[in-house]
């Protein structure tokens, strides 16, 4: 382990040497601006890459992106002939051929550069598709572009989160940013994939289904106020191009894995029709152990140990159908849809075993854990976009449902063949679990976009969502070779949540200084319907209901300073709603000693985050730092307790509160032609305070994270990707996740006149991602509580081969023109 910090720390000394050498880099005075907008809106795009190329050699002179208000400068360029490129994701790359920097013409204005997602505005002669940048940076928003994420291809949308900067992902496929949960979408709104589970929806997705990864670290008042630490939006594929065009891929992995996609799209000047379906057999094998030792010695049981193998077969099938029509030149009605199906079929072997305190054998047994998931759920969207008069005022309006259902057959068969310290002939123990669920959500939004000035805008809105969940569990035990019914582990479990929000912002700008005050406010509710057996069989309800109002005001002041520098404070108020099993009263048992439970009486997260970011645009190298702070009330914790027997019980509850506090760097590097690389740096300090009641105490740590992916174009169109990631020891209100690090690498060949390419990568390359924890409840005075070691792993190395071959048209001719460039005398000369 030291010697990966080591690793760690002198890739930090590079990235501070590297840093100093391309600043001091100077004396080149020529200087290319522009700004760049949207051509249907006019809207400015922030954060779009401004790229220079030598005309002769091709070799990349310098990226810079955009700021808020899309303007842009490429300074200190030396005298020659260069090549410029307008790109952003979703948008056609625009090319300006033969700028030439000389002695009498030093500085050049491109004038506003209109991006068309359609046609596109040709700055001289031709439109072309370039490869979009790895990670577009700003300061608030981060968008990944999976295409050029060799690593994760032929994986799924975990396995591409993975390698997203200031993400991290769990055992189970949960999700967090910046060590804290945030709110997960699938193109702006919530999934009902495996019930709306955040692991389910991510596994059942592959990579080569997604466009990009948004991620919003502090979102104003527009934005749904959910999510602790922001949100992270999956952005599915959609046509952005021209005519008839289509791609396909095939992926083959180890162990069994395999995916395919293909997409097809027809986009003509009044409509863009696009299919996409893809396919994914997936299998994830697991291993582990978890071992407990007690304090008090329940039924003299001194520890336990228990080790388990598992393997999970998941298959699905995504379908997404969509068109975009324009009903007039300020008129724009979109129509979507998608459906999916899947199954999972997961046997875990467990081995349980107790012993004294002086390692005699008590108990001896092993378990079968069967469980089989079937589910689908479909979801239709209308979008009506209307311009109107004023030049960028702008109405839209989008009203969505989605209705799934999600069954689990779970079957657990016990061998007991070591009882009360003694040998016996085996015994044969089986219970069964069967739980249907329904799920259906209906959102309706309303935005209105007025600007004021040239520099000045309010925004408004409406939005109301509604979701209901119909879970029912029923259990039953074979006792004398007959099954009867458990009233203890069967229930009924109804949910109806619904947020009814509004948003004002307001925005303005004042020569370098800009700011934007926005305020929503949100009626939110949770009703809840627990249904308990009674020794009749019989169903008793009990009615639930937690609601709240609240105001979520944000704060948002940017300062932009000389040579692509930029500064930004922001405060917003943030809500954390409890999700799926957190809230449903259904006991778990497939772990005989380690059971969880839901608490239907959890009160929401009440967030306060303020971020200070600093960004900054060198030659070859882009810099984006924040530093951050984060308050959480009512902070959720999953509660250990032991009960009778030496059982562990985990329980969702809410302490006091918890702080986050920590800074940020992520860095983009052209280290050279052939060479660019994309690091992160994560290092937060974490504190809750410990509740009484729940056994907890105050408790504190310092954790860091940081990863580090390397690119690298080689011969024969081959680019080689290199991944490391790291994460040190965090602390939670009982105990502490262990420290994890792992290795990805994978290379990509371009055939065919870049039309097709092939692709291999393994995940995990060294098997060294495995989740550890250690809970430590012992109370030595009280004689209670006990000492856990956890360990999981996933899945091991996975390697994949990949191919992908893109058809069809992509664009339609276009008449030649010539834009003029002078210079601009008002400007300065550096």
């Amino acid at each position: 382990m030291d010697r990966i910090k080591r690793k760690f720390l002198l890739l930090a000394a590079v990235f501070c040497i590297t840093t100093v050498k391309i600043y001091a880099q100077s004396g080149n005075t020529g200087k290319i601006s522009g700004k760049i907008v949207d051509a249907q809106t006019n809207e400015t795009i922030p954060y779009a890459s401004a790229i220079l190329t030598d005309r002769k050699t091709k070799a990349a002179v310098r990226t810079v992106q955009s700021d808020l208000d899309g303007n842009f400068t490429i300074p200190s360029l030396p005298n020659g002939v260069y090549t410029f490129k307008a790109s952003y994701i979703g948008y056609q790359t625009m090319v300006r051929d033969s700028i030439s920097i000389t002695g009498a013409l030093k500085s050049i204005n491109l004038g506003t550069i209109k991006m068309k997602t359609g046609k596109g505005n040709i700055l001289n002669e031709v439109v072309v598709t370039s490869q979009k940048p790895t990670m577009q940076l700003g300061i608030d928003k981060k968008v990944f572009s999976v295409d050029q994420s060799v690593v994760s291809e032929g994986g799924s949308a975990t396995d591409v989160l993975q390698n997203v900067p200031s993400v991290q992902t769990d055992m189970n496929g949960g999700i967090s940013l910046r060590g804290s949960n945030a709110r997960v979408l699938i193109d702006g709104k919530q999934s009902l994939i495996g019930g709306g589970d955040v692991a389910q929806i991510l596994a059942s997705i592959p990579a080569s289904s997604i466009e990009s990864i948004e991620v919003i670290t502090n979102p104003s008042s527009k934005y749904d106020a959910e999510g602790q630490t922001g949100i992270i939006n999956i952005v599915l594929k959609k046509n952005k191009k021209l005519g008839l065009n289509g791609t396909v891929a095939l992926t083959a992995g180890n162990r069994d894995n395999y995916n395919a996609a293909t997409n097809l799209a027809f986009q003509n000047k009044n409509v863009n029709l696009y299919a996409n379906y893809s396919y994914r057999y997936g299998n994830r094998p697991g291993s582990g152990f978890n071992n407990t030792i007690y304090q008090a010695a329940p039924r003299g049981i001194g520890f336990v140990n228990q080790s388990n193998t598992s393997n999970e077969l998941e298959k699905g099938h995504n379908i997404k159908l969509g068109m975009d029509y324009n009903l007039t030149e300020k008129s724009t009605v979109s129509i979507s849809g998608g459906f999916n199906v899947r199954n999972s079929d997961e046997v875990e072997l467990l081995n349980f075993d107790e012993y004294t305190p002086a390692s005699a054998p008590i108990n001896l047994s092993s378990r079968t854990n069967t469980r089989d998931r079937d589910g689908n759920n479909y979801d239709l969207s209308l979008d009506f976009v209307q311009k109107l008069k004023k030049k960028g005022e702008e109405l839209t309006f989008n009203a969505s449902y989605a209705t799934g259902s999600n069954d689990t057959y779970q079957l657990f068969d016990t061998d007991r063949y070591f009882e009360n310290g003694a040998a016996i002939t085996p015994l044969f123990f089986q219970q069964r679990t069967v739980r249907p669920s329904d799920n259906k959500n209906y959102n309706i939004q309303l935005d209105y976009m007025l600007p004021l000035t040239e520099t000045s805008r309010i925004e408004a809105g409406y939005r109301t969502q509604f979701r209901t969940s119909d879970s029912r569990t029923i259990a039953d035990s074979l006792i004398n070779n007959v099954y009867e019914f458990s009233r203890y582990l069967s229930n009924d479990f109804n949910s109806e949540d619904y947020v009814h929000a509004v948003y004002l912002n307001y925005q303005n700008q004042i020569k370098n200084f800009g700011y934007q005050l926005g305020l929503r406010g949100e009626d939110a509710a949770l009703e809840t319907e627990m249904g308990a057996y009674d020794a009749n069989r019989n169903l008793n309800y009990t009615p639930g209901r937690v609601a709240y109002r609240r105001l979520y005001p944000s704060i948002f002041l940017t300062q932009k300073l000389k040579n692509e520098q930029q500064l930004q404070l922001s405060y917003s108020r943030r809500v954390n709603r409890p999700r799926g099993w957190d809230t449903n009263p259904f006991l778990d048992v497939s772990d005989p000693i380690n059971q969880r439970q839901g608490n239907v009486n959890l009160m929401p997260e009440d967030v306060h985050a303020f971020e200070f970011s600093y960004s900054r645009f060198f030659k070859k190298f882009s810099l984006v730092s924040s530093v951050y702070y984060r308050q959480t009330n009512d902070v959720i914790q999953r509660i250990r307790y032991e009960l009778e027997g030496g059982v562990n019980l985990t329980i969702p509850q809410n302490l006091t509160s918890a702080t986050n506090s920590g800074v940020e760097l992520i860095g983009k590097f052209d280290v050279s032609k052939k060479w660019n690389l994309t690091s992160n740096f994560n290092l937060y300090h974490r504190k809750i305070e410990g509740v009484a009641a729940f056994g907890t105490t105050d408790v504190d740590g310092l954790t860091y994270n940081a990863n580090i992916t390397n690119n690298f174009t080689l011969p024969y169109n081959i680019t080689l990707q290199l991944r490391a990631d790291y994460r040190s020891n965090e602390v939670t209100a009982q105990g502490t996740f262990k420290a994890m690090y792992g290795f990805d690498a994978g290379a990509k060949m371009d055939l065919m006149n870049k039309k097709a390419s092939l692709s291999f990568n393994i995940r995990n390359l060294f098997n060294t991602r495995k989740f550890q924890m250690e809970y430590d409840t012992r109370n030595a005075q009280a004689n209670t509580g006990s000492f856990i070691e956890f360990s999981r792993m996933r899945a091991g190395n996975m390697g994949s081969l990949t191919f992908s071959y893109r058809f069809g048209k992509t664009d339609f001719s276009q008449k030649k023109r010539k834009v003029q460039e002078a210079p601009r005398s008002d400007e300065e000369s550096f």
